[in-house]
């Protein structure tokens, strides 16, 4: 599919040499010869900015070339004009990228913008809700974290590692708020999602210690 991603990568360049070649031909030749290169032109121009260039950030992801994926997100010269469902993932890239680079201000702000466009798929909602409760946790500030986990929880949450980690989270909120049996049952939830990310494991392994102590 490397075609298809270098059309996708000069969809707009091509679209305006689609244009130039139809005023050349429409100046020796006519409008009705040179149709067919305005058509072109336009669609090309049109696509581009209505569905724009975020196919090309998987292949970046997966590299784990985040510098890439950050230089095709720029190439959106008008967010406002995407297709509201490619929008709102185009916020998501936005947010997860800020997010690595540890600028939480940025990602709340674009996973926020994320959430208000809404989504196709439901789990991705899940998952936005989900960055924006552990950051409002590491702000300290529990509540509005609570309410974005359970927000999370509620809208499905797309992979194993991460809903054990919701999970794990609501356990310990649970136990700040002295509600012992809610945070046990949540830590069964957690262990139930089986995860595989040695990070989520540890936790729930010296989060099981301290269960195994705690009254109700």
């Amino acid at each position: 599919m490397k075609w298809y991603n270098l059309f996708i990568k000069y969809r707009f360049w091509l679209g305006v040499a689609a244009l130039v070649g139809a005023v050349v031909v429409n100046i020796l030749s006519g409008f009705w010869p040179a149709f067919v290169l305005y058509l072109a032109g336009a669609i090309l121009i049109f696509t581009h900015f209505f569905v724009g260039p975020l196919r090309l950030i998987q292949e970046y992801l997966e590299s784990g070339d985040f510098e890439g994926a950050e230089k095709v997100l720029a190439s959106v010269w008008f967010p406002n004009l995407l297709y509201k469902p490619v929008r709102s993932v185009y916020y998501t890239l936005k947010g997860n990228l800020a997010m690595m680079k540890n600028d939480f201000d940025s990602a709340e702000i674009h996973m926020k913008k994320s959430l208000s466009l809404g989504s196709a798929v439901k789990e991705a909602e899940g998952a936005n809700m989900l960055q924006l409760g552990m950051m409002a946790m590491q702000k300290g500030d529990m509540k509005t974290g609570e309410s974005y986990i359970r927000q999370a929880i509620k809208a499905g949450i797309p992979d194993n590692d991460s809903a054990a980690l919701a999970y794990l989270q609501m356990c310990q909120i649970m136990i700040q708020k002295r509600e012992f049996r809610a945070a046990k049952d949540f830590f069964r939830k957690s262990k139930a999602q089986k995860p595989s990310q040695k990070q989520i494991t540890d936790q729930i392994k010296q989060m099981e210690k301290y269960i195994s102590r705690m009254p109700g």
